[in-house]
């Protein structure tokens, strides 16, 4: 029970706290900070709500997550590390809430963030074979760049499939955080996994308290601050809990599977694969009837049973499982597209 409460219970409720407590204040302040964004301003066709609302989400969840994680993780070199990482990406998070950064510089920027961890030597070292065995990376310059790859990859899904919807992507990083945090809680007999549980919660946590302020109707937009840190944070969590990358794949099976066709359709369109559009599968949803708290239950309930699958599937389900989310819902897609025509 102590360990229950040291490292998930009170990690999350610290967290919860300070982003519940301070993403308020951040609204109030929106207007100082010039984060304000008004839809009348911005005619991207991706962006969907109707009325000027605060981005800026980021700032209360790193603030969250630095402090708490101070206060229950023992300050080491990967800690210090993992720290600046998020720090990098939090700035980078206002510049662009702020200025609308260059797709291509928010990218070489969320690279400079993630190379930080991996120089504090947190790389991927193996992958489970999903057909047996597992796939030897321990060589540090192929380690150091699945783990670069892994995290940039990470960070720019949540940003491209989880963040469209008024508390979707709150909700989904919750739930993939609860995930990790379970899968790493029954390796707790190992006291180096004791971190990651401590982590995760905290995430989830961060997470949770800027829930109530971005369900719908939102008050406040995560931003590409809030999105790219939920990325790096559970990237970085997925490779410290024994390089489970396989398990927070399948739980972000929706918006991960989501954002390759978009990326796909984009190239094959002749647009960058950068630039955002109105064809992921959320705005589908909504051009399709729901309302914007149903498409977010749909991607809280879908990543909900995708993470029950993940803690009970081995490697090889995994795979079969991400292949046939991946047939389904590009079937859907193509369905929901024809039927909107």
């Amino acid at each position: 029970m102590g360990n229950l409460l040291n490292l998930l219970i009170y990690p999350l409720l610290i967290s919860f706290s300070i982003s519940f407590l301070l993403t308020p204040i951040i609204i109030k302040l929106a207007k100082k900070l010039k984060i304000i964004d008004d839809p009348k301003k911005n005619t991207h066709p991706k962006v969907i709500h109707t009325k000027p609302t605060p981005r800026g989400g980021g700032i209360p969840i790193f603030f969250a997550i630095l402090i708490t994680s101070l206060l229950f993780i023992p300050i080491d070199k990967h800690l210090i590390a993992i720290l600046m990482g998020a720090f990098v990406i939090f700035v980078m998070g206002f510049l662009d809430d702020r200025y609308n950064l260059n797709p291509y510089l928010r990218l070489f920027l969320g690279l400079l963030g993630a190379l930080i961890p991996i120089s504090s030597g947190i790389g991927i070292s193996f992958l489970t074979n999903p057909f047996g065995g597992i796939i030897d990376l321990s060589n540090p310059i192929i380690s150091d760049i699945f783990a670069l790859v892994w995290i940039v990859f990470m960070m720019n899904m949540l940003n491209m499939g989880a963040k469209g919807i008024d508390g979707q992507l709150s909700g989904v990083t919750v739930i993939s955080a609860i995930t990790i945090t379970a899968l790493s809680f029954t390796y707790s007999a190992d006291i180096t996994q004791w971190s990651v549980i401590v982590l995760t919660s905290i995430t989830a946590g961060a997470f949770l308290g800027f829930f109530p302020w971005h369900k719908y109707p939102q008050k406040i937009m995560p931003g590409y601050g809030g999105a790219t840190l939920a990325g790096y944070m559970l990237a970085i969590a997925s490779i410290l809990s024994t390089t489970k990358v396989g398990t927070l794949i399948v739980v972000l099976g929706i918006p991960l599977i989501d954002t390759g066709y978009t990326v796909l359709r984009r190239i094959f369109s002749g647009k960058s694969p950068v630039w955002g559009d109105r064809g992921h599968f959320h705005h589908k949803l909504l051009d399709s009837g729901l309302s914007k708290k149903q498409v977010s239950q749909v991607y809280w309930s879908l990543t909900a049973i995708l993470g029950v699958l993940a803690l009970n599937l081995n490697s090889a389900y995994k795979l079969y499982t991400i292949i046939g989310v991946g047939f389904v819902l590009g079937g859907l897609i193509l369905w929901l597209t024809y039927r909107s025509k």
